[in-house]
């Protein structure tokens, strides 16, 4: 279509008014990235844990430090998961790349990956969640606040509002954007000389029908089910923020109902009202 006769987001609002969505996540927001109008705003205020959904944070301030990404990186009992007792196909000893630790964390969502980018800064862990910190208060996320590089502590909390500005940031950097959209991925163990093979916590990543230009998801019992995403839908670029969502498959049920509610309302706004 011309762009002069694309749906506008008022237009959206008006022949499918949100409220009929019955999504099953606690904190929603839907954006339309081409006009920055807010579709869908539920709870967008509302403080909550959101677990892995850190590591969007974790990744952006190693890559805006430039730090190199081809020196290798150890894993050590230090990045042992002592909160939550979570497992990783990263052995203690793997030695990866700084950008193979950084599509681990990203793509899989490995919490040992993010804690070895984190005490591999200049200062160790400490200065690098401050550094977390100060760039979430940088970007006007006034009510974020980080305790560790993974997420698994629930003192990492934010708002959907806070993790929107979040996303425009880190769409500047495609390696996040490469990271998070692909389905399946392999990093290289360097002490081993062996590929490690992962999947993408985003199952939807790795359906046809979804295009989707970067994401994330997050768990914890403190957060729920967590899906932040830059997705196109029909055309329209948008950015889909989900916390807390009841049960291990509904985030991905509400951004499926999101994307059909939009699929359909745009079949019912008349054409000439798209002139």
């Amino acid at each position: 279509k011309p762009e002069t006769s694309y749906i506008k987001a008022a237009q959206i609002l008006e022949y499918g008014p949100p409220r009929q969505l019955n999504l099953q996540s606690q904190v929603a927001l839907v954006r339309d990235e081409r006009e920055g109008v807010t579709l869908l705003a539920r709870e967008i205020d509302t403080v909550r844990p959101i677990a892995s959904l850190t590591k969007l944070m974790t990744a952006l301030v190693v890559l805006e430090a430039q730090q190199p990404l081809n020196a290798p990186l150890t894993i050590t009992t230090d990045d042992r998961d002592r909160l939550k007792g979570t497992h990783s196909r990263l052995h203690f000893g793997a030695i990866l790349t700084r950008s193979d630790m950084l599509r681990a964390a990203l793509g899989a969502s490995d919490n040992r990956a993010a804690s070895a980018l984190a005490r591999h800064w200049p200062g160790g862990s400490t200065a690098f969640i401050a550094a977390m910190n100060a760039k979430a208060e940088a970007l006007g996320m006034a009510r974020t606040r980080f305790a560790d590089s993974s997420g698994l502590d629930p003192r990492n909390v934010s708002t959907a509002r806070d993790l929107a500005l979040l996303l425009d940031a880190v769409r500047e950097q495609p390696l996040i954007a490469h990271n998070t959209t692909r389905g399946e991925m392999w990093v290289t163990d360097l002490g081993k000389s062996r590929p490690i093979d992962f999947f993408n916590t985003n199952r939807l990543t790795r359906v046809d029908s979804w295009d989707i230009l970067l994401s994330k998801t997050g768990y914890t019992a403190d957060a729920g089910n967590c899906l932040v995403m830059h997705i196109t839908v029909q055309g329209r670029p948008l950015i889909v923020v989900l916390l807390n969502s009841w049960g291990t498959h509904s985030k991905y049920g509400d951004a499926a109902r999101i994307r059909d509610w939009l699929i359909n309302t745009e079949r019912r706004v008349p054409l000439l009202t798209t002139l």
